[in-house]
């Protein structure tokens, strides 16, 4: 009940951040401001908290690596197979790529922060940043190839390589390789920081959200949606569970690749010729699906 509990007011909060979109309390600005908050601050202060004290030896493994990467590269193949045929070429992208494209850094994270241990946050934030350093050039190869979109793949990965969550990473990683001593009071007011990312990045969420229909099309949003929630956590699950990981890597794993479709995907379909308003409406049914889903994984994994 717990968690269920926790998902539910997950659910409160990302239509708390819609409805003060709609009234006009979270405008642009402020919603840029709060998405800040939660970018350079909160999550970076979580993901080092998470990992300052460990070895990267001891979360980087190469049987982490290459599971994580057969899963996203085996929901993308499924993902294209499945929608390669279709006429409509600008949402044709947009499915395959919302189909693997994961919310790992404003749901994931946080929310494996705040409903497991030290050691699972630790593992959780090494997956976000191999999934990221993955999925968003995939991302933009799928739609600028489907699309014929222009678009500069080395200059999105000089931008995401300037991520001020994955610099942390190798900031927190390569403290804990090296055994820095971090003085106590710094990890509290981070710790305290970081517990903010999950309700700030929820409202950042839930005011970008939109809930205008698209003409049809309802089949490929649910076929999106199958993949996304029930597909690749499935895949996840069978993948790690051959390999020779530990009990926090296998449940950091499946949970973050069993997240909703990024909101980034909205932004990369509207710069790249794919279509925003189906990007959105995909983002809003997996979102909303993934109560559900996370409920059942969580429970499962727990």
């Amino acid at each position: 009940m717990e968690v269920l509990g926790r998902l539910l007011g997950l659910l409160v909060l990302l239509f708390a951040g819609t409805g003060l979109r709609r009234v006009g309390i979270l405008g642009p600005t402020r919603t840029r401001r709060l998405n800040d908050l939660a970018y350079y601050v909160a999550l970076p202060a979580l993901v080092f908290v998470s990992t300052y004290d460990r070895a990267i030896g001891d979360l980087l493994t190469p049987a982490l690596v290459a599971g994580t990467l057969a899963v996203l590269f085996g929901t993308a193949g499924v993902a294209w197979l499945l929608h390669r045929n279709r006429v409509d070429r600008e949402r044709r992208g947009v499915a395959i790529v919302q189909s693997y494209h994961s919310n790992l850094g404003y749901l994931g994270l946080p929310l494996i922060a705040a409903t497991f241990s030290g050691d699972v946050t630790a593992v959780a934030s090494v997956v976000l940043g191999v999934v990221s350093l993955t999925q968003v050039p995939l991302t933009i190869a799928v739609l600028t190839g489907i699309n014929g979109a222009g678009a500069s793949i080395g200059d999105e990965l000089t931008e995401l390589v300037r991520n001020p969550v994955l610099l942390t990473l190798v900031l927190g990683l390569t403290v804990g390789s090296i055994g820095v001593s971090v003085p106590g009071p710094l990890t509290v007011g981070l710790d305290a920081l970081g517990s903010l990312a999950l309700p700030l990045a929820l409202l950042c969420v839930g005011a970008s959200l939109q809930f205008e229909l698209p003409d049809g099309d309802l089949g490929t949003s649910a076929a999106v949606v199958a993949l996304k929630m029930a597909w690749m956590p499935a895949l996840a699950w069978a993948v790690f569970s051959t390999l020779d990981v530990g009990a926090a890597a296998f449940t950091a794993a499946v949970v973050m690749l069993g997240m909703p479709t990024a909101v980034s995907t909205y932004v990369f379909a509207n710069e790249l010729g794919g279509d925003p308003e189906f990007a959105s409406l995909n983002v809003f049914l997996t979102t909303l699906a993934s109560v559900g889903t996370l409920f059942v994984l969580i429970q499962t994994v727990g």
